[in-house]
């Protein structure tokens, strides 16, 4: 005769890469002109992403420790997207050589992303990022 054991819910998944109790910032991220297809077809996401850069900072056990890690800006915000949102394998289309390629307009708040620092700029809650491509065949 088999017996049962009561199911119990295993315990909640700690968020992927993150500590626990991490801060995070929920920003909008768009994207339009054709890139949302690299996205899933969605155009706009709601995403609560690490406020900091946990991957800029490296050391080893030959060094003082490392300084704190720096706040979350557009340089990892590209990183997170690429690996964490798209789910196209054709990340050069995005992306060329770790930097959103020319011809992607992006805009941070609706301003122009050079007016505010382009990849430097450090996220705020709240904000939101949109991504144009003016990339056409032709």
């Amino acid at each position: 005769m088999a017996t049962t054991e009561p199911l119990t819910d295993p315990p909640p998944a700690a968020p992927e890469e993150s500590p626990e109790n991490e801060p995070s910032i929920s920003i909008t991220v768009e994207f339009t002109g054709g890139l949302e297809m690299l996205f899933s077809d969605q155009r706009k996401h709601h995403l609560s992403i690490p406020a900091v850069d946990r991957e800029s900072s490296s050391g080893n056990d030959d060094t003082p420790p490392p300084p704190p890690p720096p706040p979350a800006n557009i340089a990892f915000l590209v990183r997170y997207l690429c690996r964490h949102v798209m789910r196209d394998r054709r990340q050069e289309l995005f992306v060329l050589d770790g930097t959103v390629r020319p011809g992607i307009l992006v805009l941070i708040n609706d301003a122009d992303w050079e007016l505010e620092g382009e990849e430097k700029y450090e996220l705020q809650q709240g904000d939101n990022i949109l991504f144009v491509s003016t990339l056409h065949g032709g």
